[in-house]
């Protein structure tokens, strides 16, 4: 029956302890605002100043036992590094690819397609989208409007020499009233009709032989860069040519998309309807920042996906060490812990004072954690797979949000850490542990 009873009690124990690390991990704003209870009771109950004698004993013996607690510190902080630097990097992918797209401009794809690379659009298409009500026009009563060639180039790395994707976008002469956000850093635009290209300033620093003044070779034609550009989104990792020339170069007849600017809030409206009451037009828009959102989504997902996971498996590890250290720790204390309790301390300061300095040292290894993400990977310079099967420039991107879930993390790990050497050292037989020398 006693058996029985410690079961219950363990398992109880168990589910709280579970639930109170899913409440953290999931609203911890309900606890923050909690926790204003917490120092009112360490601070004016006689259970919670007794909490705060034993946990001030036990960290003034942190010094004597480095070895220990740096298994605590090291390893949070080892997991958390890995998770803000992991989440860092869907962080920066998404944002370099949110950013490439405004509500003002809209993009016009091939019914169906979701993406460039899939789509596929006539001259006359084009010719019809562009007139279309809803196009905002420049000066010259022209649309703004670019019709725009996607294709794939394999161009070396600086950091490998081995050849990878890059995007070479031909684009429209009114693209420079379509993206104004796009300037020059060095050189010249290119000309229409030239075999001439400009290159992103991110796609300028991942591959090597693109430099202002260089030819290289595009399906077997020479194209001379004239000149880079910053766009500030991922356009940066692209090489940009006349829409036309590059066309002719790879044998396209028609383009695979149309990037367009609004006519003013009401536009997109306007040029949907326009586009879906047209019986020759079989075609979708929508705004560039929507298309950009959904071309990031997978790829962030999948980052997050990993990242929590890689962390998990570390954090398993770093709990269990973090446990035996607070065993140790304990078992180092037995006479301390059964002497104060002979003198009349309960078992509640107890158990709160272990877990108040497991959790104390799990935040110094959550901050170590946070500082080395950030030292390390903060506006560091990558680039990988996007949705068009080239390579996207972008930077890791360490927000406070990011800070802020590694130490929650952090003080999550170190509270199950703490927590069955806190019940051990609630349950020394007093006796027995005055008897040990």
């Amino acid at each position: 029956m006693r058996a029985f009873i410690r079961f219950l009690q363990g398992a109880g124990i168990t589910l709280a302890a579970l639930a109170a690390v899913v409440l953290w991990m999931s609203a911890p704003l309900l606890l923050l605002a909690a926790s204003p209870a917490l120092p009112a009771w360490l601070l004016f109950s006689r259970a919670g100043r007794q909490a705060l004698a034993v946990a001030a004993s036990g960290l003034s013996t942190v010094p004597q036992r480095l070895g220990g607690t740096s298994v605590i510190v090291v390893g949070i902080g080892g997991v958390v590094a890995v998770l803000v630097a992991l989440l860092s990097m869907a962080a920066g992918f998404e944002a370099t690819l949110s950013e490439s797209g405004s509500d003002a401009t809209a993009i016009v794809l091939r019914a169906g397609a979701d993406a460039e690379v899939s789509s596929g659009l006539e001259r006359a298409d084009v010719t019809l989208v562009a007139q279309a009500p809803g196009v905002a026009r420049d000066a010259r009563n022209a649309p703004l409007a670019s019709p725009e060639v996607v294709v794939i180039a394999n161009i070396p790395l600086r950091s490998s020499g081995t050849d990878a994707n890059v995007v070479v976008r031909g684009v429209g002469p009114g693209v420079w009233g379509v993206r104004p956000e796009v300037r020059m850093l060095a050189g010249r635009r290119f000309e229409p009709g030239l075999r001439e290209l400009v290159v992103g300033q991110g796609a300028l620093r991942q591959f090597s032989g693109i430099e202002p003044g260089a030819e290289i070779r595009l399906n077997n034609q020479s194209w001379r860069i004239v000149g880079t550009f910053a766009s500030g989104d991922a356009h940066d990792s692209e090489l940009w040519g006349d829409a036309e020339t590059v066309a002719t170069a790879y044998r396209r007849n028609g383009f695979q998309s149309v990037t367009l600017r609004l006519d003013g809030a009401q536009g997109l409206e306007r040029l949907r309807a326009a586009l879906d009451g047209d019986p020759r037009l079989k075609v979708d828009v929508e705004t560039t920042r929507e298309y950009y959102n959904k071309q990031s989504e997978q790829l962030t997902r999948m980052i997050r996906v990993l990242g929590t996971g890689v962390a998990v498996i570390m954090a398993i590890g770093a709990v269990f060490g973090a446990i035996n250290t607070m065993y140790a720790a304990i078992a180092a204390r037995a006479r301390e812990i059964a002497t104060l309790r002979a003198l009349g301390f309960t078992g509640v300061p107890v158990v709160v004072a272990v877990l108040l300095e497991s959790m104390l040292l799990a935040l110094a290894g959550g901050a170590l954690g946070a500082a080395i993400a950030y030292a390390l990977f903060h506006g560091y310079t990558v680039s990988t797979l996007g949705g068009n099967f080239s390579q996207v420039v972008f930077q890791f991107q360490v927000t406070p949000a990011l800070l802020l879930q590694g130490m929650q993390w952090a003080l999550g790990l170190g509270f199950i850490g703490g927590l069955l050497p806190a019940l051990r050292a609630a349950r020394i037989p007093i006796t027995a542990a005055l008897r040990e020398s």
